[in-house]
């Protein structure tokens, strides 16, 4: 416990502007908690450590953060947050919802936001989103950029939330594509499946071994594994959460947006202006909660009957026309 205090006190984001509004962040005192795979896995995570910067830099106001590196350390660092005065604390992924459960009712006067999970306290307000949409548009480019009528999907740890990105993915390739196979891979059962490149590159050769020729991963920092594998291999990937088009231009097809980054934005600021209420928000394509990206990373990749057709269905499932079904446990 002490060294996790420690830890705490020296993750407290001074950054630039803080002095100019000292006082205003003496009044509010935002938080976030990280899920495992780091804050810089150049996916979920980093989207929420995006947004938490973005309202830093627009307010001048510090946050506290913490990176989860073992179970244990959930309850004991939303505990320390609430203890230490924060007014909102972000929970990162659907893993801190028992200790935000527990916390949230030991502070009722303390706001927590939590990503890809639901707690049903008063404070608590829970943010999902509809992986399902955003899946089915890049399941459309994959589906019609494949040269094999075989693509490829890795998943992170085997949970309902990973297979609603799979679910809406082979939707999608089967939309434009319905004799297209798709293969699916999970990388584990355990935390550890977030963390894991060397185990993805391993699923995603596979895959390509069995014919695919576009491989979609959902599986945190494992993700990288699987874009570097089909780099090497002359093969397209579909990165995830955050635009991961630069990380292999040329190579990765596109990148499915969750918005992660502005969902965190608008807690710490809602919370800031003390119009952060409890319940569930599900944020989808007409939300602007996912998308897809479009970049001049992969420009070339694309090509504009491609776009056409899936900026198409986008209006369609906007609109209600057309319906992608959620994973069915």
């Amino acid at each position: 416990m002490r060294t996790l205090l420690a830890a705490l006190a020296a993750t407290t984001i001074l950054g630039a502007g803080i002095g100019a509004g000292s006082a205003q962040a003496q009044d509010f005192q935002p938080a976030i908690v990280y899920d495992m795979g780091g804050k810089f896995d150049k996916s979920f995570n980093e989207a929420a450590y995006r947004g938490a910067e973005q309202f830093r830099e627009e307010s001048g106001i510090a946050y506290r953060e913490f990176e989860v590196t073992n179970e244990a350390q959930r309850e004991q660092a939303l505990r320390n947050m609430a203890r230490r005065g924060a007014d909102v604390i972000v929970g990162v992924g659907f893993a801190q919802a028992t200790a935000m459960e527990k916390i949230a009712q030991e502070f009722p006067d303390t706001k927590f936001c939590i990503i890809d999970g639901v707690v049903e306290q008063p404070n608590v307000q829970s943010i999902l989103f509809k992986e399902h949409e955003g899946s089915f548009l890049v399941g459309m480019l994959a589906g019609m950029k494949s040269g094999t009528g075989t693509v490829g999907f890795v998943g992170g740890m085997d949970i309902p939330l990973i297979r609603n990105f799979a679910t809406g993915y082979e939707q999608g390739v089967k939309h434009v594509r319905p004799d297209a196979e798709v293969i699916q891979n999970m990388t584990g059962t355990t935390p550890a499946a977030w963390n894991d490149p060397a185990r993805g590159a391993e699923l995603a050769r596979s895959q390509f071994d069995r014919g695919a020729d576009v491989v979609y991963a959902a599986a945190g920092a494992t993700g990288l594994g699987v874009l570097r594998a089909a780099d090497d291999a002359g093969k397209f990937s579909v990165g995830v959460d955050s635009n991961q088009n630069f990380l292999h231009p040329g190579s990765v097809l596109t990148s499915m947006l969750k918005r992660v980054d502005t969902a965190v934005y608008e807690c710490m600021k809602n919370a800031q202006e003390g119009t952060l209420e409890g319940g569930v928000r599900s944020l989808g394509l007409a939300e602007g909660g996912v998308d897809y990206a479009i970049d001049e990373h992969n420009r070339d990749l694309i090509t504009p009957e491609m776009e056409q057709k899936v900026e198409e269905a986008k209006a369609q499932i906007i609109a209600g026309d057309l319906k992608v079904e959620p994973y069915q446990q």
